[in-house]
């Protein structure tokens, strides 16, 4: 018992779900306990996988039945009619076949089914397989193995030896129910996926960075009809700050706007389409989601050489006017019917847009392209958010899904991009009406209008942006401003007069079913520092105070280890406050074992 001791003395168990873990106090592999949102939600969003898996399975089943009952019934028909000698040779044939079929009944071991007719003999369906690319401690796959009924194998990858020494000594010590269904594997996970091509009905991706060189091998890994789960936490190169690099990694360019998170969104969907398409295969997003400070995807890849001409009918170009909030999206191409009632794929006419703003006179940026398709399946949504609230207890992070889930189930699906409130506000300089208020006279004037999970403020409408101008006209007619200069883009929105008379009167859709339940949709962080973590064997300097707080990165430069505890920093000082004696130096003993890199990242960077 003292040797256990003593071995454990450089470890602490953590805890999350069902699984527990032995995390060394140094940062040795790479584990941020704010993912716990993460791993919630994919674990809500698989168990809704395997559940419509058996649907769809069950579904094909009946189909393939119905089919054969039918030929079976037409075939005897038709022998009805026929003379003796074929009579006879059919019944030859249906005995070959019957003895065929028992054959395969026999190799197959589905002795039960055999006295049943030989077109209701059908294969069985198989648990899902799991694949981990890059496991780490190896939490995220003992959680899914332990927690989610009717999986298969679990397989948790990682390049790094640290990595998977202490995945596999975490899965050992989780008992023998974990170590008959989670395997660990030092290898790279791009190659193990390309040597087993639709193999894994699940690949989840939950990179440190970005997703961009997993992708490719990603998408031939899943079986047809797997999910693809995707996570990238890039979030500076995919909303604008960098856009030749998200370009070089993504092959979109992004255009800054308040709608940037959801555009981030987009440009992954829009980039895991591309290779896809590649492989003659392509995508159908059950749930996109933006949390905390990254984005996640839950895709579903299929096979159709046929159904892949379609992709540039999802994608969109945007023009961005650089002056007010006004965009418009311009699709890649549009389809003409053909005389064998058809359709052909040509170029769409453009552009959408004058040379200037027809609003306010200014330029427009370019950027794209992006998914324009719905990033949301509302079956999925609501299904996922029916199954977490009838677990409660088995979700830690059950408060922050639910919220995001009923958010998303709120939100118009196939309106891509939002605008925010406050920032139109903002541009004809007057006071911002309130949500309820702008709300009703969206709908008043005959157009939809939801909520968007990716800002409280931002506002989903098919209504066109010179509706949306004429409210404000008329909000700014009823609530006068202070005269602005001529040359700022909303003086020459308000310079015109509106064509549309608004109406402020509260519509009855004006708040949504959950704001009127007063269900919390937006949570605040739990804690201070809350965001992502150091990279495993990083060093530990002054400008790691963001993230985890003077106090854990005083105690991590003193040999303390306390700068992945929970609640680290909640009663330190701001960031202004002075730095501890000797903060910028190196952690002693720092493993030099990185954890397989994602990116091209300066090895100085967080």
């Amino acid at each position: 018992m003292a040797q256990v001791d003593d071995k454990l003395k450089d470890y602490e168990i953590r805890k999350e779900g069902q699984a527990e873990i032995l995390l060394h106090k140094r940062n040795a592999v790479f584990y941020n306990p704010v993912q716990v949102h993460n791993r919630d939600m994919s674990i809500a969003v698989l168990r809704t996988f395997v559940a419509k898996r058996k649907e769809e399975h069950e579904a094909l089943v009946d189909k393939r039945n119905t089919s054969h009952e039918k030929n079976k019934q037409s075939e005897t028909s038709s022998q009805n009619g026929e003379d003796a000698s074929t009579g006879q040779q059919d019944e030859m044939d249906v005995v070959c076949e019957k003895e065929l079929n028992k054959a395969e009944d026999q190799i197959d071991d589905l002795s039960k089914e055999a006295t049943k007719p030989s077109w209701k003999v059908t294969r069985e369906l198989k648990p899902p397989l799991v694949l981990e690319a890059l496991a780490a401690t190896g939490l995220r796959s003992l959680r899914y193995a332990r927690e989610v009924e009717g999986l298969g194998k679990v397989v948790a990858l990682d390049n790094d030896k640290a990595s998977v020494e202490d995945c596999k000594r975490n899965i050992k010590f989780n008992g023998a129910s974990a170590t008959s269904e989670v395997e660990a594997y030092l290898v790279d996970a791009r190659i193990h996926m390309l040597m087993h091509p639709k193999e894994f009905d699940v690949v989840d991706l939950d990179p440190y960075g970005s997703p961009s060189i997993f992708l490719d091998s990603a998408v031939q890994a899943v079986a047809d009809g797997g999910l693809l789960m995707c996570t990238a936490t890039d979030m500076a190169v995919l909303c604008g700050t960098n856009g030749e690099v998200c370009y070089s990694k993504y092959g979109s360019f992004p255009t800054k706007g308040k709608y940037c998170h959801e555009m981030a969104l987009r440009i992954l969907l829009a980039s895991i389409e591309s290779h896809a398409n590649r492989y003659k295969r392509y995508i159908v997003p059950v749930l996109s989601v933006f949390m905390d400070f990254y984005i996640r995807v839950f895709v579903r890849v299929f096979t159709s050489a046929s159904e892949i001409k379609n992709t540039p009918l999802k994608l969109s170009y945007i023009y961005q006017c650089v002056g007010c909030d006004s965009f418009h999206l311009q699709c890649l191409v549009r389809t003409v019917p053909k005389k064998n009632n058809g359709v052909k794929h040509v170029p769409a006419i453009g552009p959408v847009v004058p040379q200037e703003c027809s609003d306010c006179g200014k330029k427009f940026n370019v950027g794209g392209p992006i998914w324009s398709a719905p990033i949301h399946d509302q079956d999925w949504v609501v299904s996922t958010l029916t199954g977490v609230k009838s677990m409660k207890d088995r979700y830690p992070a059950y408060d922050k899904i639910t919220s995001v889930l009923t958010t998303v189930s709120e939100e118009l699906h196939d309106i891509p991009l939002f605008f925010s409130l406050h920032n139109i506000s903002g541009t004809v300089k007057c006071t911002s009406p309130s949500l309820v208020m702008f709300r009703s006279a969206v709908l008043n004037a005959g157009y939809r209008i939801s909520s968007t999970h990716v800002n409280p403020l931002g506002v989903k409408s098919d209504a066109p942006w010179d509706v949306i101008w004429d409210i404000m006209r008329c909000w700014v007619k009823n609530h006068p401003i202070k005269e602005q200069p001529r040359d700022t883009p909303g003086t020459a929105i308000l310079s015109k007069s509106p064509k549309l008379e608004a109406n402020f009167s509260r519509a009855v859709a004006a708040l949504s079913k959950a704001q009127a339940k007063k269900i919390k949709r937006f949570l605040p962080n739990p804690e201070r520092h809350w965001g992502p973590k150091v990279r495993a064997g990083r060093k530990i300097t002054s400008k790691h105070v963001s993230l985890l707080g003077p106090e854990a990165i005083n105690g991590a430069v003193n040999g303390g280890g306390d700068c992945h505890k929970e609640g680290n920093g909640a009663a330190a000082p701001d960031n202004t406050a002075p730095e501890p004696e000797g903060i910028k130096e190196v952690v002693e003993n720092e493993p030099s074992i990185k954890r397989q890199k994602t990116s091209d990242e300066p090895a100085s960077e967080p």
